[in-house]
């Protein structure tokens, strides 16, 4: 019997629409507690060519939730480790495994070798950053987040608003599932659902996903959903890059973190000056003004700070744990 005769036998699904499935190429940025259930669902399901994007390596902490891996992956970057598995259940496939990081420099060409793109990172600046290019570019996004005991799934770009269309500001704090934890369970949910869409973005299922958030809180056993068609970009929004994009000369870099925290700034000629020390730098008005920190969340601030102050062209860099 065919691998795919129970999912070929649906009407919404038929010949044409596993054929369809075949020759997609999906990208998953994030092969964490969501992207391990996306992958798992979208390699079953027959999409014929997956990239896998991650950075990071599988840890013993890992596994409660990413249940993809084993305890002899740890170590193992989490990008290779996935693929193996993915194409160990289904060989049939063509899987890419990318061990870097996404970010502003690469995102453009990565996106642009997609039919579609899937947000599973564990970083708001990421998510924007794929936000971004999907609708500068036309791509359809799906992306999640899971914190705790709650979290959301949605359709974005594509013709539907963005995810800064309906998420204009980020959160008060930067919490990831390391600062904050997470239930495995919530992940695995809300990783489904996010290869669901994926499946029904793919074949043109109607309602759209495009264009759809659910939302989930679990500590309250609620599940939630909205449409938000007529969201509308917010102007004048923060635009993420990347250390790679910054030309000495061209460009004021803020490095907002200390000493202690960041030995090294992001770039050498970065300035370090405290957010609170900002407003009597005297910094240029003329030129761009690039604010850095690990997360991009005290970037984000301080550059609203400067926008009161009359600053316009400004931008943020999440240089994450690097330096």
């Amino acid at each position: 019997m065919n691998r795919y005769a129970r999912q070929v036998i649906l009407p919404e699904v038929g010949a044409e629409g596993q054929a369809r499935l075949a020759r997609a190429h999906v990208l998953v940025v994030g092969a964490g507690g969501l992207g391990c259930p996306v992958l798992q669902y979208l390699g079953g399901a027959g999409v014929g060519r997956i990239t896998v994007m991650d950075g990071d390596v599988v840890e013993e902490s890992n596994l409660h939730r990413q249940v993809l891996y084993s305890a002899a992956d740890i170590g193992l970057p989490k990008a290779q480790a996935a693929r193996r598995h993915v194409l160990a259940a289904n060989p049939s496939l063509q899987v890419t495994a990318q061990s870097l990081r996404l970010d502003a420099a690469n995102a453009e060409q990565m996106v642009a070798a997609a039919d579609l793109v899937v947000d599973a990172a564990d970083s708001f600046a990421v998510s924007y950053i794929l936000s971004d290019e999907c609708l500068r570019q036309g791509k359809v996004l799906i992306s999640a987040s899971a914190l705790g005991q709650s979290g959301y799934a949605g359709g974005f770009c594509g013709g539907a608003p963005s995810l800064r269309a309906v998420f204009p500001d980020l959160p008060a704090q930067a919490a990831t599932c390391a600062t904050a934890g997470v239930m495995g369970p919530l992940v695995g949910m809300i990783g489904a659902l996010q290869a669901q869409l994926v499946l029904k973005a793919l074949l043109g299922h109607r309602p759209s996903p495009l264009g759809q958030l659910f939302v989930f809180r679990l500590e309250d056993l609620q599940v939630s959903s909205f449409r938000f068609d007529g969201a509308e970009e917010p102007e004048d929004a923060l635009p993420f890059v990347s250390a790679a994009q910054i030309l000495p000369g061209d460009t004021v870099v803020v490095e907002l973190r200390d000493t202690a925290e960041a030995p090294q700034p992001a770039v050498p000629q970065a300035l370090r000056i405290a957010r609170t020390d900002l407003p009597a730098a005297g910094l240029p008005r003329e030129g761009r003004i690039v604010l850095c920190c690990r997360s991009g969340l005290r970037a984000w601030g301080a550059a609203r700070d400067l926008r009161q102050a009359g600053y316009r062209n400004l931008a943020l860099l999440a240089a994450g744990d690097s330096n």
